[in-house]
């Protein structure tokens, strides 16, 4: 007979396991990434990681120079492609802080470049960067459902093995 101790235990261990997981942010979001040329590196990223088409994201751009220090009064401009053509440009704009956020709405999924384009910290003139953010489709979400449902379902079955080989032991 299993003991309520031993059930305890498995759902106290199930959540220390499932809890962490699921408030993690240690690793770097999907889209996100980052680029140096000579002494200054921008990054990119969006919320959410991986955005909807038809629906409103935000762009996150930082400005860092050689010692990682937010730069602070440049001018930016940010051209964006998609399949080599140009959608969308967000114009040359003064900013005064090293980090600055915008919302976006991507109209088409798949793959959009971000040239970024920084103007007034480099003695060489413009320097551009260029990144992809990737897009999904309303139905894209079905993937992260479907990684759920496996992850839950799996610990459902190492529980219940554990539960099934008490009772084995149990009638032995």
């Amino acid at each position: 007979m299993i003991k309520i101790s031993q059930v305890f235990l498995i759902i106290v261990l199930g959540f220390l396991t499932i809890s962490p997981v699921y408030s993690a942010s240690a690793h770097s979001l999907f889209n996100s990434s980052e680029e140096k040329i000579g002494a200054h590196r921008i990054q990119i990223a969006t919320l959410p990681e991986i955005p909807t088409i038809n629906e409103k994201s935000q762009i996150l751009f930082r400005v860092l120079d050689d010692n990682e220090l937010e730069v602070e009064k440049f001018r930016m401009g940010t051209r964006i492609y998609y399949n080599d053509v140009l959608v969308d440009t967000f114009p040359v704009q003064y900013h005064d802080s090293g980090h600055w956020e915008t919302d976006y709405v991507f109209t088409q999924p798949g793959i959009h470049i971000f040239r970024v384009d920084l103007y007034d910290v480099s003695e060489y003139g413009v320097l551009t960067y260029t990144f992809n953010i990737s897009t999904l489709n309303p139905f894209g979400y079905i993937f992260y459902y479907v990684v759920i449902v496996g992850g839950i379902g799996g610990i459902g079955l190492i529980i219940w093995s554990v539960l099934s080989r008490k009772k084995v032991g149990s009638k032995l």
